[in-house]
């Protein structure tokens, strides 16, 4: 194809890990595209050994799509302007600068979901760090995940989060992390929320109310 002179493409293969032998690499993924003089090529390998499964993800670069899935803490950064919804899963924690690379990455971000049931290892150094900001944020997914996750999210004195906010949770963590809803460094995040999605039967009580005061509750289990 003589005349083409730009190719965009955006790739994700997934494998299986139970017969691989010899697994590849970044640089491999990335030597198969050298030809590709005219336009940026990144690539990203992951594997998780827990689900016996690998993925690649090869895109164009400057990035056009409106989304990005599955995003780990290989994320190879950049700035992705037309992005609004994005996912993220990793079988190894998200600490707090992961979180504060992917608010600066995806500006006009209004869906986040996210998957990660391990915990936090420096979840107390966060003292020196900016607060995390989410300014067009609308849709907040906290499904499968560790409760320090939630904790991060809803906290303001870690994470800014935009008004009039759809949040998915798990009760559990929720009741957990807020203190039985007493905690007063998650209430001004709370009272942003004017949707909760929670996979659960539980008896709303009065103090619950006062910790979400706009909300409209939907229980499914």
């Amino acid at each position: 194809m003589p005349r083409l002179n730009k190719f965009l493409l955006n790739i994700r293969s997934i494998i299986s890990l139970n017969d691989q032998i010899s697994l590849l690499s970044n640089n491999d993924i990335q030597r198969t595209f050298s030809n590709f003089t005219g336009n940026q090529i990144i690539s990203c390998v992951d594997y998780f050994p827990k689900m016996k499964r690998g993925q690649c993800h090869v895109y164009s670069y400057p990035y056009t799509l409106s989304y990005y899935h599955n995003i780990t803490n290989n994320f190879p950064g950049g700035l992705f302007k037309c992005v609004r919804e994005i996912s993220l899963y990793d079988e190894h924690p998200f600490e707090y600068e992961f979180f504060i690379e992917i608010a600066q990455a995806f500006p006009s971000l209004r869906k986040l979901s996210l998957s990660n049931r391990k915990g936090q290892k420096l979840k107390n150094n966060n003292m020196n760090y900016p607060l995390i900001k989410y300014p067009h944020l609308n849709d907040l997914e906290l499904i499968d995940i560790h409760k320090d996750y939630v904790e991060l999210f809803l906290d303001n004195t870690k994470t800014l989060l935009s008004d009039n906010l759809c949040l998915s949770v798990e009760y559990r963590p929720l009741r957990k992390v807020t203190n039985n809803f007493k905690k007063d460094t998650m209430r001004f995040n709370c009272a942003k929320v004017i949707q909760l999605m929670i996979p659960a039967k539980f008896k709303i009580f009065q103090r619950f109310k006062a910790y979400f005061p706009h909300v409209k509750i939907s229980q499914f289990y």
